[in-house]
């Protein structure tokens, strides 16, 4: 008769909130004084912006009415600090219903390395010259461009910035079955909240590849303060208004 024991499941809150994640390789964990003041700025920004922007919003909600048939927010479950996973709230930019399919392939290949089916002619196909976003998605409504273009599509984040799910600066948030096929130095950038801005933003957007921009996350994390935080909101207005990178 075998003798030898089955192996024991761990318990269930020891699981990876995202299925076959492999362990995380984290950067050492900030200090209070850094998670109080950036989490502050975040409270403060937050609030003083949703007032700012109010009318903003309720206009871009009736032009996206007007513009397609379909509710005004979209929401998606996101992986934030420590792997949690959260409903991130936007503002609609596609047609309502559409397949994710196509950027689940988009994005899976990327991480793999490998090629993803050219958009337009004169797309780089060199090796690591692959970009996270598709220059050509036709799930994307008339103002929906517009929107991504001026990122105004980003600011009912704001909501989530003040709910403590994300935080005004930090790594793009990612999609769960994004993170399922992530090498494992990769899972640093799970270290801190993601952001609504970021380096990533900031340093030229869709024109930097994923490699680029998970290593720019990862020393985000490593080095991230109070005074960073407001260098790179300080450097958020120009790159929106000079558009470098949206597509």
């Amino acid at each position: 008769m075998d003798q030898r024991r089955a192996p024991q499941s761990a318990p269930a809150d020891a699981r990876p909130v995202v299925a076959n994640l492999r362990p995380v390789v984290a950067p050492p964990r900030a200090g209070r004084l850094v998670d109080a003041s950036c989490r502050a700025l975040d409270i403060v920004g937050s609030l003083v912006l949703l007032v700012a922007v109010a009318p903003l919003l309720v206009a871009i909600s009736i032009l996206i009415r007007l513009d397609s048939p379909g509710p005004v927010l979209f929401r998606q479950r996101r992986v934030g600090r420590d792997r949690r996973p959260f409903t991130v709230i936007k503002f609609r930019t596609m047609h309502d219903g559409v397949s994710h399919e196509r950027h689940r392939e988009f994005v899976v290949n990327l991480i793999n390395g490998e090629p993803p089916r050219r958009e337009s002619p004169g797309e780089s196909d060199r090796p690591g010259d692959f970009y996270y976003k598709m220059m050509e998605d036709p799930r994307v409504t008339r103002f929906g461009r517009v929107l991504r273009r001026s990122s105004l599509d980003e600011l009912p984040q704001l909501w989530n910035v003040l709910r403590g799910q994300m935080s005004l600066v930090g790594p793009r948030p990612a999609i769960p079955y994004e993170v399922e096929h992530y090498p494992p130095h990769w899972f640093a950038r799970f270290a801190v909240r993601p952001g609504i801005t970021g380096v990533w933003q900031v340093s030229g957007r869709s024109e930097v590849t994923l490699e680029e921009m998970v290593e720019l996350d990862v020393e985000y994390a490593r080095r991230r303060s109070l005074w960073l935080n407001l260098w790179i909101l300080a450097r958020t207005v120009p790159a929106v208004l000079g558009a470098r990178g949206a597509w």
